[in-house]
């Protein structure tokens, strides 16, 4: 997420009332979770054992819970709390803003584009030409679509990351200041959710078709050209590069890649990083031959103990 000007960083230690590290007219430009930093960017850590990915990543400003040595060209945000201050950001430069119609008066929408009665549209949301946008679904802000586009009712584009800070008060939620991207020629079917980005984006690729009832996590890439079935459930900031097929049930963990026209069969559990060009099947997912291979080993156990026997 980048801010719509440049701040410095006193600006923004002040914003949260904490210590800072570096010059004080150390540029600001925006804020992103580790996995998409850039430079300018700040980038929020607070357990030791993350510190070296975040000091060393793209960030250029890191929000950290303990001083510690800062690498040249970087500058440091002193909090005790850099959860509670990353949603302070968010609060500051991407706050709720709430809607007295169903279509904002914000939202701009393309020539040919029909949206069918009871959405919801809601403010600074792009949509492109020539789409169909049936009832009852729900388009929360900053969401951009392309032309051509097909969303079926009941659809929910840009809800909360699942994304949770364990306190001894209860759960605590990261708040989410990003948006979803839908690219041309998408169809994304009846009852889907797909999740705005904490502070980056969502996007559903050019040409991809996405049946009834998925789940597609916050910060999550799927590329051009993939076929998803129903009740795919897909983890937050996985890449799932083009021209994939996911059958029906697949689930995925978090943070991993699903290599390109990989294919995984249905009701199986992606629990690493899969090569493209290959089939998939199981739980944990494994290519179909070899998976096929160690179950018919397995079948052999009985005949083997008996021989052994003998």
């Amino acid at each position: 997420m980048k801010f719509p000007k440049p701040h410095t960083l006193k600006e923004v230690a002040e914003l949260i009332d904490c210590k800072f590290v570096g010059d004080a007219n150390f540029q600001v430009l925006g804020m992103n979770e580790i996995h998409v930093v850039e430079r300018g960017d700040i980038v929020f850590v607070d357990h030791p054992k993350y510190y070296d990915k975040a000091l060393n990543s793209a960030a250029t400003i890191v929000l950290i819970n303990k001083e510690v040595d800062c690498p040249e060209g970087k500058a440091l945000l002193v909090s005790d709390d850099p959860f509670r201050d990353f949603n302070k950001l968010t609060d500051h430069f991407k706050p709720f803003q709430s809607s007295s119609n169903s279509i904002s008066a914000t939202a701009k929408i393309g020539e040919g584009t029909v949206v069918q009665p009871n959405c919801f549209i809601g403010h600074n949301v792009t949509i492109g030409k020539n789409c169909i946008i049936h009832s009852n679904v729900s388009i929360y802000d900053d969401a951009v679509i392309g032309n051509n586009v097909t969303i079926h009712s009941g659809t929910v584009l840009g809800a909360n990351a699942f994304y949770y800070k364990n306190r001894s008060e209860g759960y605590d939620r990261l708040k989410s200041g990003g948006r979803v991207v839908i690219e041309d020629y998408v169809d994304i079917g009846a009852s889907c959710t797909i999740d705005r980005g904490v502070s980056g984006d969502t996007i559903i690729g050019e040409g991809s078709k996405l049946d009834n009832l998925i789940q597609v996590g916050h910060d999550t890439v799927i590329g051009k050209k993939c076929l998803i079935a129903s009740q795919v459930g897909i983890a937050g900031c996985v890449v799932i590069e083009d021209e994939v097929t996911l059958w029906g049930q697949v689930g995925t963990t978090s943070g991993i890649t699903i290599g390109k026209k990989a294919v995984v069969q249905g009701q199986s559990g992606v629990t690493k990083s899969i090569e493209g060009g290959k089939v998939y099947w199981g739980t944990p997912a494994q290519e179909v031959r070899a998976h096929l291979k160690e179950m018919a080993s397995i079948k052999q156990i009985p005949n083997i103990l008996k021989q052994l026997k003998n």
